[in-house]
């Protein structure tokens, strides 16, 4: 278990020992609040009280020591990266959105036809896995089925450790349900269907007080099963579901290093190993504090299909590059590749620049009917090979003069990924020194460039190359 990991759950530990030790205080007292000279003079209780605070003060240092460092005033970056423990995304995830092409307009025909449509078209078997249901599934109503759980006050002791307010019962006002009009055969019966395919399915739900159909937390029982009453919003193993996307609608400014933490702990508690993406937006720098909780985690707001909106993300995604790694992913959110928004050289550069910076390949068109160009960008091997790359380090913008950039990350076996990227409106020339990249000067490569499919040995000093407007080249360069 990660350190961070164990840190965040110290402090329910600190709470509870306070709460406690408390407890314990005030059953000593009299009627006036003092602590009777009798008991005072009991031998073992002074050493016990001195142990008690002994014992909570080292916790308390060692929770203060271990949490996570964010960036200084130089842009240094000092961090203790430290993971959710669920064996998941050793590499960026990879799969199919319904979002970006149909905003809640989703019914059960649609997603057997697209999980058929991945495996038919050969993306399930480069690693297009998730198919990812998101907004706009469930009836605005829950059932009638009320529960009722006062398991956890059988002890005063125990009851001391929830936090306000103290109910007496967990009350569960009823659960979640598919819109039967357009999942006439019910959750569990689709995501059948998808891992028939071969693959997993995904749902979407909300880490807020509200949205277009959850009200309660509590309304997740029985997706997943509850071992704890704050514990009732997490997604269950009776329905099959294999992704988590927690997104933050009407969070009223809590904390979401709170409530997503309550989802984090409730997901390794349900028996499946489930994948989970935080969708904050960025706003509180998940990338600081996200790598124990969850997979992945959101750097920016919700992408659009416009040559504004892939720039700008790309951007703000990069700053926080440091951050990323085996176990946790940098989010500038899903792919638009083929949605009509852009040209053909736009989406290159969008699905490179991706790639590069290792976030999850989420395709988000309608790949039932897409193009010829539109199936060529989303399924070239080689520049897939570089975002699943096991080292695991993302890429990132080592190069700016004016519209003109270098990106670049390195690979295993000592390869290095380079994006020449021309974000201006004139065809330009784009020169990467080896300087730039972290190569030795003295250094010779073989660029293999990966949308020409063409190899170049024997090249020195630097790369170069003339590059379209708002377009890009991509390498790998190995050296010889």
């Amino acid at each position: 278990m990660s350190m961070v990991y164990r840190s965040l759950e110290l402090s329910d530990y600190l709470s509870t020992l306070i709460k406690i030790l408390g407890a314990f205080l005030l059953s000593t007292m009299d009627v006036g609040g003092a602590i009777p000279a009798d008991v005072m003079a009991i031998p073992t209780f002074k050493s016990s009280l001195v142990s008690f605070l002994s014992v909570t003060f080292v916790l308390c240092a060692t929770f203060l020591e271990v949490k996570e460092a964010r960036p200084n005033e130089t842009g240094d970056v000092k961090i203790r990266r430290n993971l959710l423990n669920n064996g998941l995304g050793r590499s960026p995830q990879m799969g199919w959105n319904s979002f970006n092409h149909f905003p809640c307009t989703l019914n059960e025909e649609l997603i057997r036809e697209t999980a058929d449509a991945m495996v038919s078209t050969g993306l399930s078997v480069l690693g297009y896995e998730y198919i990812n249901l998101d907004d706009c599934w469930a009836e605005q109503d829950r059932d009638s089925k009320v529960q009722v759980d006062n398991r956890l006050f059988q002890t005063h002791f125990l009851y001391l450790t929830l936090e306000p307010p103290l109910l007496p019962v967990c009350i569960n006002k009823g659960n979640l349900v598919p819109k039967s009009s357009i999942f006439p055969s019910g959750m569990k019966a689709l995501a059948d269907y998808v891992h028939n395919k071969g693959l997993k399915i995904g749902i979407y739900g909300d880490a807020g007080n509200e949205n277009t159909y959850l009200q309660q937390k509590n309304a997740w029982l029985p997706w997943l099963r509850a071992t704890r009453c704050e514990h009732l919003c997490f997604v269950g193993k009776n329905q099959g579901v294999d992704y988590l996307k927690y997104d933050n609608c009407h969070n009223k400014g809590q904390s979401p290093q709170e409530r997503y933490l309550t989802m984090s702990k409730a997901l390794l508690k349900s028996g499946r190993s489930i994948f989970f993406p935080l969708c904050e937006w960025g706003q509180d720098d998940p990338a600081t504090w996200a790598p124990s909780l969850g997979n992945s985690w959101r750097t920016t707001g919700d992408i659009k299909d416009n040559w504004e909106s892939i720039t700008s993300r790309a951007d703000q995604n990069d700053a926080w590059a440091s951050y990323a790694g085996p176990g946790g992913w940098n989010d500038p959110d899903m792919l638009e590749v083929g949605n009509g928004g852009l040209s053909t050289e736009e989406y290159r550069s969008h699905f490179s620049i991706w790639a590069l910076a290792k976030a999850p390949l989420l395709i988000g068109c309608d790949v039932r009917s897409m193009d010829n160009e539109t199936f060529e960008l989303l399924s070239n091997k080689e520049i897939i090979d570089v975002n699943q790359d096991k080292l695991g380090i993302q890429g990132k913008k080592v190069k700016k003069t004016g519209d003109l950039e270098v990106w670049s990350g390195p690979l295993s076996g000592g390869r290095v990924a380079v994006v020449l990227w021309n974000r201006g409106s004139q065809q330009s020339s784009i020169t990467a020194k080896w300087s730039d990249i972290g190569l030795k000067s003295s250094a010779t490569v073989e660029a293999q460039d990966l949308w020409e499919h063409t190899t170049t040995p024997s090249v020195e000093h630097q790369l170069k190359a003339t590059v379209d407007a708002h377009a890009c080249k991509m390498y790998v360069l190995i050296p010889q």
